[in-house]
This record gives C-alpha cells, structure tokens and sequence, in this order.
C-alpha cells in the first residue's frame, strides 16, 4: 500500500535512513537534546536556552505528588488496581487532570488573563479596574485553592526562578500585583500555583496554547508510583468501601427475582 502524500511542516520519518523533527534531523541533529527541550521545541518551534530549561524542568518537577488520594492520581491507582495497562491507566489520569475548578484549565485561564491583562496595562489601563471588571464577568483562575490557601510550591519555584534569572519578568510581577488586590478581598485568595507557572511560561514567550501543550504532562511523574502501588495488591482493594459506609436512603432491601 502506498501512503498518501501529507504536507506537513511538523517532519517526516525516511525510514531506513533518517528522521527530520520540524526540519532538524532528529538523530543527527537532536540526538544530545534534553526531553523537555524536544518537547519544547516540538510545541513552539524554538531551542530554549539553558536555563529557562531548568525553570521548565521544575515546573514539572515541583508538582509531581505521587498521592493517591489527588483525583487524578486515583484514576491512575483505580488503573493499577483494576490491573489495566500502565498506557491506559496513565492515559485516563491525565485526561482527567484537565479539570476545570483545579488542573489544567486554570492554567490555561490563568496564562490567558495575565497576557491579555498585561497587555492592557502596558497601554495605560489601571490593573485595579482591570480586576474589578474581570471578577465582574467570572472567575480569576490561578488564585485561591483548595483544602489550603497557601500554596507550598510556590517558594521552592520561585527560587529556582530567581537562581536562573527569571523572576523579574513582566508578567510575574503582574500575577503578584493581582494577588495583592485580591487578598485584599479575601484573604484566601493567595497565588496558587496556575498564576505562577503561567507568569513564569508567559514571560519565557510561550502563548496560551503553547503553555496548554507544555502543562499536559506536568503531573504526570506523580502518576506512575500511584499505579504501580495499587497493581501490587490484591486487585480492587484500592479504596474498598463497606455497604454499611455508604448513606443510602432509597428503596429498602429488596427479594431478587430472576427471569426465566
């Protein structure tokens, strides 16, 4: 069978021979590269510098919690449990990481306000109105959270941030000065980590869409411990709950008939 032609500036595979990546050779070219560089460079098109690597790199690093108890995690564990395939498994949790109140849709609404906010402010609006008339329409994504306001992450980010040289940045500075305003308003609304990242991949150039791609896997490193715990015992022990656990004020407790 002979395939049929697919322009297409993404590369192509010369099988038996090379393989060009968005027009560098993959092996000849790319061999040494970093993951998260190809990765990357396979999102935007473009070769980060060192550094701004390592601040990519902790994104990912500094919220891979291997707890079962986060809803994605479990999804990976229930995976485990069920005794499913790690791709499947795996596959599941992170579809379910792109939650809407936590996960990745803030994030992607986070970085969408800071660069259109950001924008605005650079043409002379005041960021005080800015945010009175955000709030006015929805939400501001990427500022309180659950269970905790205080976001533990956040310090040990922006310290690698600052040993690179890249906590300065415009709109960094903008998501803090938000969450001034809007502590002021309520004090559980400190920065949660959506702002942050999406401050942080704002100022490295990434735009909405390039930081949706980048945030796919960034929990994911969380993901596999969970997984593999849960397939070491017995199957479906994860999470067992007793009838008598469960509040149930429906029908009462019924004859079963079978049809013949």
């Amino acid at each position: 069978m002979i395939a049929a032609p697919l322009p297409t500036r993404a590369g192509k595979a010369f099988v038996g021979t090379r393989a060009v990546f968005l027009g560098h050779d993959l092996h000849a070219d790319l061999r040494h590269a970093d993951w998260v560089e190809l990765y990357l460079l396979s999102i935007t098109g473009r070769r980060f510098a060192a550094n701004q690597l390592k601040l990519l790199h902790a994104m990912w690093v500094c919220t891979s919690y291997p707890d079962a108890r986060l809803w994605n995690n479990r999804v990976a564990a229930l995976a485990g449990s069920a005794r499913s395939t790690p791709a499947l498994g795996i596959a599941a949790a992170l579809g379910m990481s792109e939650a809407t109140v936590y996960g990745g849709h803030p994030c992607v609404r986070a970085i969408d306000f800071l660069i259109a906010t950001q924008r605005r402010v650079a043409g002379g609006a005041v960021l005080a109105e800015l945010v009175e008339q955000e709030l006015a329409e929805r939400r501001i994504y990427g500022y309180g959270r659950p269970i905790h306001s205080t976001d533990e992450r956040l310090p040990w980010l922006l310290g690698i941030a600052r040993e690179h040289g890249l906590d300065g940045g415009p709109h960094v500075a903008l998501a803090h000065a938000v969450e001034v305003l809007l502590v002021a308003r309520d004090a559980r609304l400190k920065m949660n980590y959506a702002a942050l990242t999406a401050g942080l991949a704002a100022d490295l150039g990434l735009s909405v869409t390039e930081f949706h791609h980048f945030q796919v896997p960034m929990l994911l490193a969380g993901m596999t411990p969970c997984f593999i715990v849960a397939a070491e015992r017995p199957a479906g022990r994860l999470f067992p709950l007793s009838c008598d656990d469960i509040a149930y004020a429906g029908a009462p407790k019924r004859r079963w008939v079978q049809n013949r």
